[in-house]
């Protein structure tokens, strides 16, 4: 059975390493996918884990997580009772706050090998899968991610909150267009929240070079960026799909809002930001 996806893997294992490498307080707390995973031993002295070369990498990942946990918090408490996650990766948030997650249906869209490998660990960890919590299986080259949704009991006439992390610039931009067009259409009150990288032109100084490397190795491994956006940009190609509202959350805003007062210095990069766009 084919595992995790290496950058899933990764993700999961930052998050961690924010845990036990950062001093409190965390933005997040999350270290169920490194149960997940169950790296071999050593795993912290891995090049992709050196703790100072990774330290823009962890803050990332987990202000990205501790936003989108927010405003699922923030929307289950008015009444939105389905979350959809798309490219779900190792997405703990059913197992960390079942308290939030059993008031929700969630709907966590992925590739079938590596969801069904989550699957089994879920199971072998003893988390189980509750019947508010759906894996859709979905073969993105072949099959129509949002027929399978539906299918899954996805009920586009309620509202609901969709995220989208990571993922948005290993699509085209024809995809990323498309996923605009199917997610405007939600029943009013709808959120849609995704991950966008900055063109290279807006990143600060010090992170060109380390975009340019993380770009070479996404190609090597082939899986190359293919769409970055300017903020304005992706603001209009939401309302163009028929958002009536979409706003740019900044990495200043993460910054203030999670990171503030923090001594270590630990802060987002700039490259990746987020749209938030409502129905």
């Amino acid at each position: 059975m084919i595992g995790p996806e290496s950058t899933a893997e990764r993700v999961a294992l930052w998050r961690a390493l924010h845990v036990e490498l950062d001093p409190p307080p965390h933005v997040l707390e999350d270290e169920v996918g490194l149960r997940l995973v169950d790296p071999a031993p050593g795993w912290r002295e891995r090049e992709d884990m050196n703790p100072d070369m990774t330290s823009l990498s962890r803050a990332c990942v987990v202000a990205r997580a501790r936003f989108v946990e927010d405003l699922v918090i923030e929307q289950a408490a008015q009444g939105v009772d389905q979350y959809v996650i798309l490219g779900a990766g190792l997405d703990t948030f059913a197992q960390r706050r079942p308290e939030i997650a059993s008031r929700l249906t969630i709907f966590e869209v992925d590739q079938p090998e590596p969801q069904a490998w989550k699957r089994q660990r879920l199971l072998e960890l003893g988390f189980g899968i509750p019947e508010w919590l759906r894996l859709v299986p979905v073969d993105f080259e072949t099959e129509s991610w949002w027929d399978r949704l539906i299918s899954a009991g996805f009920d586009p006439q309620r509202r609901a909150v969709v995220v989208s992390t990571g993922v948005s610039m290993y699509l085209t931009r024809e995809a990323n267009i498309q996923t605009l067009h199917h997610l405007a259409a939600l029943a009013p009150g709808s959120t849609f929240a995704t991950t966008f990288q900055l063109t290279l032109d807006l990143l600060d100084a010090e992170e060109r070079p380390i975009r340019q490397a993380v770009e070479h190795a996404a190609r090597a491994s082939g899986v190359p960026f293919l769409s970055l956006f300017t903020p304005d940009e992706l603001i209009a190609l939401a309302k163009d799909a028929g958002f009536p509202s979409a706003q740019h959350i900044s990495t200043s805003t993460l910054a203030q809002r999670y990171f503030a007062g923090r001594k270590d210095g630990l802060r987002p990069p700039t490259a990746e930001q987020i749209l938030v766009a409502t129905t």
